[in-house]
C-alpha cells in the first residue's frame, strides 16, 4: 500500500470564476487569471487498501461525513475508473485554511486530493491532466496545480477546459494582505451560489463580457508588473461579481459591513498614493493587492478602524508537490 502525500496552496482569481458553462463538467463561462498563495495550503495523504469496506476520511483530524464526504467519494470514484483500481481508500488531509469562508479552501483540497489519490493509484498525470482532473472536482482547484499566476481557459469541451501556468516564478513586489472578517462556513456555498447568479441575475452577463474582454489586459498588466493596473481590474471584477448576486432573485450577499469597511480603506489610501486593491470571493473576506514596501501604512489604517481585526500576509506561493509518504 503506497501511501501518497500532495500539498497544494490556495489561489486567488484576479479575473474571477463565477458559474459554469456545463455544470456537469465544471467548465467555467469566463476564464479566469488567479495569483497562488505560500501561506494557505492543504496537506493530503491517500493510500488504498483491500482491508476497507468504504472509504475513510478525515480532515484536520475529524471524519469528514455529509456533503463534503459525498463530493470526496465521488472524485475517488472517478480516480479509481482512471486507474482501474477497485479498492477503498484512506484519506487523511490537514487545511491550512479556513474553510469554506471565501479563502479558497475547496482549491487546494481538490488539488491536492487530485495529486496524491492519482499517484496512489499508480497514474502519472501531466500537469495538464492533473489540471482537468482537479477541476472535476472543484473548479478553482484546476489552478492549484501552478505556482505563480495562472490562468484557467474556459474552453469548449472538457479537453481545453483546462488551467497552465503563466508566470510561476514571481520575483517582483507584489503580496495579498487577506483581512480575515469570518472564518465560519458561508451560509450559501459557492456552488449554489454561482449558478444561481447565473440563472436569474440580469447582470450576469454583462460581468461574463466584462472579464473574458479584459484576460488580455491582465496578463499584459502582469507581465509589466504594473500593480496599479492589476488591481484596478482585479477591484472592478470582484466588485461586478459580488453585483450579480445582490441583483439574483431573489438575491444574496457575501459581503458584510466589515467587508466593505475594508474596501473603503483601500480606495482612501488610493487617494493618499498608496497602491492597495480588493479583490472578493465568495465569502466576506478581503483581499488587498498591495506591494509590500506598503505594508505597514496599510495596516496602521485597518487597525485604526478595525482593532483587533486579523490579517495574514500572503506572498506569491508555488505549484503542487507530491511525495511518497505520510508527510511533507
Amino acid at each position: 500500500m503506497m501511501h501518497v502525500t500532495a500539498r497544494a496552496h490556495t489561489n486567488i482569481a484576479l479575473l474571477k470564476y463565477w458559474g459554469k458553462q456545463n455544470e456537469k463538467l465544471i467548465m467555467p463561462t469566463t476564464t479566469s487569471v488567479s495569483l497562488t498563495l505560500d501561506e494557505f495550503y492543504t496537506d493530503t495523504t491517500v493510500w488504498f487498501d483491500d482491508t476497507l469496506s468504504a472509504d475513510e476520511l478525515t480532515l484536520d483530524g475529524e471524519p469528514l461525513t455529509g456533503k463534503g464526504a459525498t463530493k470526496v467519494i465521488r472524485f475517488l470514484d472517478m480516480v479509481r475508473e482512471l486507474a482501474g483500481e477497485t479498492r477503498f481508500a484512506h484519506v487523511h488531509s490537514i487545511n491550512h485554511v479556513p474553510t469554506a469562508a471565501g479563502l479558497a479552501s475547496s482549491a487546494s483540497a481538490f488539488a491536492a486530493l487530485a495529486g496524491a489519490a492519482s499517484k496512489a493509484a499508480g497514474l502519472t498525470l501531466s500537469d495538464a491532466d492533473l489540471s482537468r482532473l482537479a477541476r472535476q472536482g472543484s473548479g478553482s482547484a484546476s489552478r492549484s496545480i501552478f505556482g505563480g499566476f495562472a490562468i484557467w481557459e474556459r474552453g469548449t469541451d472538457s479537453e481545453t477546459s483546462v488551467a497552465h501556468a503563466f508566470q510561476e516564478n514571481v520575483d517582483w513586489p507584489i503580496q495579498l494582505l487577506t483581512v480575515i472578517v469570518s472564518d465560519q462556513p458561508k451560509k450559501v456555498d459557492s456552488r449554489g451560489g454561482m449558478q444561481h447568479a447565473l440563472t436569474t441575475s440580469p447582470m450576469y452577463q454583462t460581468w461574463v463580457d466584462y472579464t473574458n474582454n479584459h484576460v488580455d489586459d491582465m496578463t499584459t498588466a502582469i507581465k509589466a508588473h504594473d500593480l496599479t493596473a492589476i488591481g484596478e481590474l482585479a477591484e472592478t471584477d470582484a466588485l461586478m461579481m459580488h453585483a450579480t448576486n445582490a441583483t439574483s432573485v431573489p438575491p444574496f450577499n457575501y459581503l458584510t459591513d466589515t467587508s466593505w469597511t475594508i474596501i473603503t480603506i483601500a480606495q482612501k489610501l488610493r487617494e493618499q498614493g498608496v497602491p492597495v486593491y480588493a479583490t472578493m470571493d465568495a465569502g466576506p473576506n478581503v483581499k488587498l493587492i498591495s506591494q509590500p514596501s506598503d505594508t505597514d501604512t496599510i495596516l496602521t489604517a485597518l487597525t485604526a478602524e478595525l482593532p483587533g481585526v486579523q490579517i495574514k500576509v500572503a506572498t506569491p506561493g508555488p505549484g503542487i508537490k507530491i511525495v511518497e509518504g505520510d508527510e511533507i
